[in-house]
């Protein structure tokens, strides 16, 4: 996991060096000041000489500017490279994202890529900030201020080792406990984000059916986990600061005893005296900070494992060696395919596929929800590898080819349609971002979107909402199907695509794609009879096998599926799934 995440540092190594250097700056220059101090207390003012005061203060200010600037620079330096590393890690992770498989992107849930991407990214940022300056800072300080107390007296510097001991092993066994609650806090993040999500989403389905109370509730209970967790923790944490107070003024009462005796018998100076209280505050605040730098380090590597599972998720569809940039036609071919989503899965989605599917033909695909006919066009893309057998196109495995040159061959309007924040040319240019005005248009007329696009005041510049939220179910489809044809595919898939658009839209449509594409192979999704028969060959699935295979004459008299479905479509006017 470190590995993962430190590869990230890159450009940023530079400041990550400088930043605990300047901090080892900074201590050397504030450890020396005490002893300045105690020089003019003990050589110029008991001595009377106030020479001794006016150069040891004029070093003690130039120390002083040093130390600041070291400080200053510790600052600078760690701010740009802790922020430069979450950049960095958001980056990665996003671009990793880019490259997921259907089948990498349901092992994460988007609300947890969410919380990734933001809470703990920002934890391991505060951690790292606090790594190359506190982790560093601290112990150099506890160490030199150590060092100079023993150099002034041994005796009364075994009293800071002593409450050094005792303060490591408490906040040793409280880290233990609090970092358990920490690791649990940052589970709780996703169902928050997964609630405030789903309703932001969906809030015009809350709205409808008056589930704002609901949602709420539901929101309160996440919230209310993650605050029960942190005042776990808190309470835990609480104990720390009552024991250091003990611990210091503790320190400082034995060392004020036994150093007064010390400097009334004349084996102490008063000045050095000054410096071991100094040195006290030093040694224990430093502790106190390496506590805090522990209990940062822990509460951000439950986030830097979460980080890490994204940056080190590999893709399960990569490119060949040598992989074919060119799909000379839309032929389609599965041979003996076998699929399922899970490798350990006994039972496939897809059992025993065989199909061969010419370039240029319409094909319809048509069955009962669950009979798994999305997941048949998915493999043709290869937006899923096969388990058993091969998928061809253009008659080479799909396997073989350049990823983005098979999706850039192969045009998918899936079920759920998405449109993007920005004007409607914007999101048609999706299909092709070097597109034309006219060739957004022509797609458009073929899609029958563009009988509406110029009804809207601002025409093909309407700004279209996040989600498409301000247009409606069945102008989205049509919206989709144009940015898929500006692609100018060899295979065109629409899944269920036209299902929200009237059947004289979806007729138009259907027409459309015969008379423009006829050199394009179509794969159309359906649930109405009406949106296949016409086609030149029907698909009829049956819970993962293909039923049937043929033309609608055909398929009347030899597949009594298709045949039922059609007559309680055509007499009864059901629904695919509905028996009458």
């Amino acid at each position: 996991m470190l590995r993962t995440l430190l590869s990230q540092v890159k450009e940023f190594k530079t400041p990550s060096i400088l930043t605990p250097l300047c901090m080892i700056g900074e201590v050397i220059c504030e450890m020396l000041v005490p002893r300045l101090m105690a020089v003019i207390v003990d050589d110029g003012i008991y001595a009377g000489d106030m020479g001794v005061i006016i150069r040891t203060g004029g070093i003690m200010i130039a120390v002083a500017i040093v130390g600041l600037l070291f400080g200053l620079g510790g600052g600078f330096f760690g701010a740009r490279a802790a922020a430069g590393f979450a950049r960095n890690l958001r980056k990665a992770m996003f671009d990793n994202i880019q490259t997921f498989s259907f089948a990498n992107i349901d092992h994460f849930s988007t609300s947890g890529l969410v919380t990734r991407l933001t809470t703990d990214v920002t934890n391991v940022q505060n951690s790292y900030m606090m790594t190359l300056r506190m982790a560093m800072r601290a112990p150099m300080t506890m160490i030199v201020a150590m060092a100079m107390s023993f150099m002034i007296s041994p005796k009364l510097a075994s009293i800071y080792l002593v409450a050094v001991l005792f303060l490591s092993t408490v906040a040793f066994f409280l880290i233990r406990r609090v970092s358990v609650y920490f690791k649990q806090v940052f589970e709780r993040y996703d169902d928050l984000n997964e609630s405030v999500q789903e309703n932001v989403k969906a809030i015009r389905v809350v709205k409808a059916y008056v589930r704002e109370e609901h949602e709420i509730s539901k929101f309160h209970r996440a919230a209310d986990n993650i605050y029960k967790m942190f005042v776990k923790a808190e309470m835990n944490m609480t104990l720390v600061a009552p024991l250091m107070s003990f611990t210091v003024y503790s320190c400082i009462l034995l060392i004020s005893w036994f150093g007064a005796h010390m400097v009334v018998s004349d084996t102490l100076a008063v000045g050095d005296l000054m410096s071991l209280l100094t040195y006290c505050m030093s040694i224990l605040m430093s502790l106190m900070m390496v506590s805090m730098v522990i209990i940062m380090l822990t509460m951000s590597q439950a986030s830097g494992k979460r980080i890490a599972e994204v940056l080190e998720e590999k893709t399960l569809l990569t490119n060949p060696p040598e992989p074919v940039m060119e799909v000379p036609d839309g032929s389609i071919r599965f041979d003996h395919v076998n699929f399922s989503y899970r490798a350990d899965s006994e039972e496939h989605v897809l059992s025993d596929i065989n199909l061969e599917i010419k370039s240029g033909e319409a094909i319809g695909i048509i069955g009962a929800t669950g009979s798994a006919k999305s997941s048949l066009v998915n493999l043709i893309s290869r937006l899923y590898d096969v388990s058993d057998g091969s998928v061809s196109v253009g008659g080479t495995d799909v396997r073989a080819y350049d990823l983005t040159v098979l999706r850039n061959a192969v045009s998918v309007v899936l079920q759920n349609n998405v449109l993007f924040s920005g004007t409607i040319y914007e999101n048609l240019r999706w299909g092709d971002e070097n597109a034309t005005e006219e060739e957004c248009k022509h797609a458009a007329r073929l899609a029958c979107a563009d009988e509406f696009i110029t009804e809207m005041p601002e025409g093909y510049e309407t700004r279209i909402e996040q989600g498409g939220t301000n247009v409606s179910g069945g102008q989205k489809q049509r919206l989709c199907i144009a940015r898929a044809l500006l692609k100018k595919p060899k295979i065109l898939i629409l899944d269920d695509s036209t299902s929200a658009c009237d059947t004289a839209t979806d007729a138009r449509i259907r027409r459309a794609f015969r008379e423009e594409l006829r050199d394009t192979t179509k794969l159309i999704i359906a649930q109405r009879v009406s949106s296949v028969q016409d086609l030149d060959r029907i698909i009829v699935m049956e819970e993962g096998r293909v039923h049937g295979f043929g033309t609608h004459e055909e398929l009347l008299r030899t597949d009594e599926i298709y045949r039922e479905v059609y007559e309680t479509q055509t007499l009864a006017g059901g629904d695919f799934d509905e028996q009458q």
